[in-house]
C-alpha cells in the first residue's frame, strides 16, 4: 500500500457516538452529543471511562458541578435525535422540540435515554484540563445493556446488534462482525 503524507488537519479519529445526559441545576435533565469517549483500565478489572468536551457547553458544567453522568451509545435509529441535541444548544431553552423518552438510572442520579441500546452511570473520579478541553476519568456505577445481548464476557459484545453510529467528521455504521481476536492468526496458520 503506497500512503502520502497529508496536513495534520486531516486527523481522522473514529469514534463511537455518545448522548451524555446530566442534571441541571434546576433538576432538569440535559443532554449533548459527544464522540471524545473511551476506556482506560486503571488496574485489575477497574476501568475508567474517558470523555472529554470542549468549550463552556451546559453538559461540561453540569459534569463539573455534580460528578455524575449517563453516556447513552447513539444507535443509527437515533441519529436524528443526536442531530438535534448537537444543533440545539442549552442557551437556547429547554430542548423539547422532539419527542424522546427519558429514566432515571439504575444506580446514580443521571438521565438516561430509553432508546439508547448501551448506557454507562458515571461518576467522575477525577479530570484533566488541557486548554479549553476537559477529560473526565470515569468509574462505572452501572451499565444497562440492550437485552438481545448475552456476551459471555466483556469482549463478547455484539455491535451489529447495538448498531452505533460511528462519527469522524461524518457519521458511519457498521457493516458486519468480522471475527473475533486470534481468528485470522489461526486461519493464516492452516
Amino acid at each position: 500500500m503506497k500512503r502520502k503524507s497529508v496536513d495534520p488537519k486531516f486527523s481522522m479519529c473514529v469514534q463511537p457516538s455518545f448522548i451524555i445526559g446530566t442534571n441541571n441545576e434546576d433538576g432538569s435533565y440535559n443532554f449533548a452529543p459527544i464522540t471524545w469517549v473511551s476506556a482506560t483500565c486503571e488496574g485489575g478489572d477497574e476501568y475508567l471511562l474517558v470523555v472529554s468536551m470542549f468549550g463552556t457547553k451546559r453538559t461540561k458544567q453540569n459534569v463539573i458541578r455534580r460528578g455524575l453522568l449517563s453516556v447513552n451509545l447513539v444507535s443509527t435509529q437515533m441519529l436524528p435525535m443526536m442531530d438535534y441535541f448537537g444543533s440545539k444548544h442549552a442557551k437556547d431553552g429547554i430542548k423539547n422540540d422532539i419527542t424522546y423518552g427519558v429514566s432515571c438510572g439504575v444506580v446514580l442520579d443521571v438521565p438516561t435515554l430509553d432508546e439508547s441500546p448501551w448506557v454507562y452511570e458515571c461518576e467522575v473520579a477525577r479530570s484533566v484540563v488541557t486548554g479549553d478541553s476537559t477529560t473526565f476519568f470515569c468509574h462505572i456505577r452501572n451499565v444497562q445493556m440492550d437485552e438481545r445481548l448475552s456476551p459471555k464476557d466483556t469482549f463478547d459484545i455484539d455491535l451489529t446488534v447495538l448498531d452505533p453510529v460511528i462519527y469522524s467528521g461524518k457519521y458511519h455504521s457498521l457493516g458486519k462482525m468480522l471475527g473475533s481476536i486470534g481468528d485470522f492468526y489461526k486461519a493464516d496458520k492452516t
